[in-house]
């Protein structure tokens, strides 16, 4: 494996968050609003934006700071080339059905353009090329069936020789008309609208049910509510997820990104590797350079070897086919995966029709979450729309999502069994500085990490979900539940739901 001299940053920070943005109070006490939306990033923002704009009164209420949860952790690309899927849609759908999924991915891609254009939002918004490529005669045979989906759907694009890298391609597959764009610099714009229309964001206010009714209150942790006429859940994970039962019909994936400067330049244009592991590829521009963003290897949340070892790899990649000059960014990133790959989009069981649910994205967030609040929106409003029975929640396809089923849910069960019986060797002396592990402390499986200034942090490692046992991720400095993806900071404090509660604290003495 191929290593850079350049030395990779201590710890993740995502390129996104160099944006500043506003400051909002936290729901404190009781109140009301005709729409409540909880989750502050681009699906919640759009949403909220373009319900204000039809005159109602909403609120936005995010479980920590706007815009710093997935949205942040984003790679940003536009697109409607969700990797290899559209043959696969056609066999499981048909040809309307995977058309609407496209058109309405194309509809998202319109809107993000004619908003950025019409409001002359500098966001680093360009036209890109979205370009699959394979390196192996199996995934060249599945690219080439994928241009025949595209030609029986009349997505324009087109076979191509190679790609302009030292890459060696067995087939090249180009989608036109796609983009890229900064996603703070334009929410940001459509955060100060939403709020100058009259829209309230309620900060680090944790919402943790839904009471159903003809007016459903959210409750937050502290117990404070707010109620509204109608509910969504925009969070990543649905925050009521035992309604519909989301927790088992939904997948976490984790994957990681770099952000480098080059010795080689970039050429323009958004690349991904059919092959597994994926490798994808784009630039955004970065202090009058360009720093190119580099992602894939992904896997189950809480599984797999020390996460360490994916940023490696990744900086191996980059470094044999750019070349690296500097290192300034890394990060990871969650996805949510369904039980067919189509996003969950509409109210949030067949009987709640004023609670709704937008999740389940996979890896294509800037297009979906867009798709998702114009859906959303005109279901708010009785408004016709064409892709609302295609996203339906209540939907279930006998094929694949039996299959997908079974195999999810049998690893959790496995996962929890495992986690219950597994022997644990270490001791908190083990460990050394900025390390952290699985310990035994009085009998007890405990969670350590030890900072960078030798302090202990020990947390009970038992999921607040549903109970399976948190893992280690060393890349990251967090606590990650194999089950259902919540993952912890190193002190127990929620990053990532559908866990509600912080892992409880221990005591070493």
């Amino acid at each position: 494996m191929t290593t850079s001299n350049h030395k990779m940053p201590q710890y993740p920070e995502p390129y996104w968050r160099e944006e500043e943005l506003p400051a909002f109070d936290r729901l404190r006490e009781d109140a009301q609003t005709e729409i409540a939306i909880v989750g502050g990033g681009i699906t919640g923002i759009t949403a909220g934006y373009l319900l204000a704009k039809e005159g109602f009164k909403v609120a936005i209420l995010e479980a920590g700071n706007i815009l710093k949860g997935t949205t942040g952790h984003t790679t940003a690309k536009v697109t409607a080339q969700h990797g290899l899927i559209y043959d696969e849609f056609i066999s499981h759908f048909g040809e309307e059905k995977t058309k609407l999924y496209y058109q309405a991915s194309t509809d998202a891609i319109e809107f993000i353009r004619n908003t950025v254009s019409d409001k002359q939002i500098d966001c680093d918004f360009s036209n890109e090329e979205g370009i699959i490529y394979a390196v192996s005669d199996e995934y060249a045979k599945k690219v080439e069936n994928e241009w025949q989906a595209y030609e029986k759907l009349g997505i324009t694009g087109g076979m191509k020789d190679s790609i302009p890298f030292n890459i060696k391609t067995t087939a090249v597959l180009a989608m036109h008309s796609q983009a890229q764009f900064h996603p703070l610099k334009y929410l940001k714009v459509l955060l100060k609208e939403f709020v100058d229309m009259g829209g309230t964001v309620y900060e680090n206010t944790t919402a943790v049910n839904v009471e159903e009714g003809d007016l459903p209150d959210v409750v937050t942790r502290e117990g404070n509510r707010l109620k509204c006429k109608y509910a969504i859940s925009a969070s990543h994970f649905p925050f009521a997820d035992m309604k519909g039962f989301y927790f088992a019909r939904l997948s976490p994936e984790r994957s990681y990104v770099l952000g480098v400067r080059t010795k080689t330049d970039f050429p323009g244009g958004m690349y991904y590797s059919a092959d597994s592991p994926t490798r994808s590829l784009r630039y955004t521009p970065y202090n009058g350079d360009k720093l190119i963003l580099v992602s894939g290897d992904s896997h189950k949340t809480g599984h797999g070897p020390d996460t360490m070892k994916h940023y490696q790899a990744l900086e191996s990649f980059a470094e044999d086919v750019l070349g690296i000059t500097d290192y300034p960014y890394r990060w990871s990133a969650q996805d949510l995966y369904t039980l067919d790959k189509v996003p969950y989009i509409g109210p949030i069981t067949a009987k709640q029709k004023n609670i709704f649910i937008a999740t389940g994205y996979r890896k294509w967030g800037m297009t979906n979450s867009t798709a998702a609040a114009l859906l959303i929106k005109d279901l708010i409003m009785e408004k016709e729309n064409p892709y609302a029975e295609l996203f339906s929640p209540s939907r279930f396809q006998a094929d694949p999502s039996i299959k997908k089923f079974i195999a999810t849910n049998t690893d959790v069960a496995g996962q929890l069994i495992k986690g219950k019986l597994e022997f644990v060797p270490k001791e908190t002396t083990d460990l050394e500085n900025d390390e952290g592990g699985v310990v035994m402390i009085k009998g007890q499986r405990t969670g350590a990490y030890k900072d960078p200034d030798g302090q202990l942090h020990l947390v009970d490692t038992t999921c607040t979900h549903m109970g399976c046992e948190c893992e280690w991720n060393h890349g990251d400095r967090t606590w990650d539940c194999p089950c259902h993806g919540s993952r912890f900071s190193y002190d127990g404090s929620v990053v990532e739901g559908p866990a509600e509660k912080p892992l409880k604290k221990v005591d070493a003495d």
